[in-house]
């Protein structure tokens, strides 16, 4: 990838996403290592210990009823979700960052999807911080794009070489 700002800005998006991504494959593995028993009991120690402020506060409320979510099939749901979005992050992250042309359109479309999912979870519950979310993962599809279309411009005036990578 080039030098302009707006590589760059591709790039810093790109290793936000793979980040993003680890933490994701993380946060499914150790929900698989630690099981909905023990994730009970870590919450309760949590929050008897003010560890999240007032064990009525806000914030104890909200963890504690994200804890009781993942019970049961709920659990499941999550170290799958968690896991494959992750390792889906990283994969296409890391073609992109290495120039695999067939990795743009298949990045853009799943970009896109959670964009679109995200503005419209943000218009369903007026959630500022999804159309934040939204907006970003739509402006990062449209920067994919733009690398695209200066790939494949690249790869034609070269004699049909692939990119590096590609």
């Amino acid at each position: 990838m080039p030098g302009t700002t707006t590589d760059r800005l591709l790039r810093a998006a790109l290793l936000l996403k793979g980040l993003d991504g680890a933490v994701e494959l993380l946060a499914g593995l150790a929900l698989l290592a630690v099981g909905p028993r023990a994730l009970d009991g870590l919450t309760r120690r949590v929050v008897a210990h003010h560890l999240l402020g007032s064990p009525d506060g806000a914030l104890a409320e909200r963890v504690t009823a994200g804890e009781a979510a993942l019970s049961g099939g709920a659990h499941t749901f999550a170290v799958v979700y968690l896991t494959l979005h992750g390792l889906v992050k990283l994969g296409l992250v890391a073609a992109l960052l290495r120039e695999v042309l067939p990795a743009y359109p298949v990045a853009a479309a799943v970009l896109g999807v959670f964009g679109g999912y995200e503005v419209y979870l943000a218009v369903d519950r007026g959630s500022w911080g999804m159309w934040a979310a939204g907006g970003l993962d739509l402006l990062l599809t449209a920067l994919v794009l733009r690398e695209y279309r200066r790939l494949r411009s690249r790869r034609r005036r070269a004699g049909g070489t692939a990119p590096p990578g590609g």
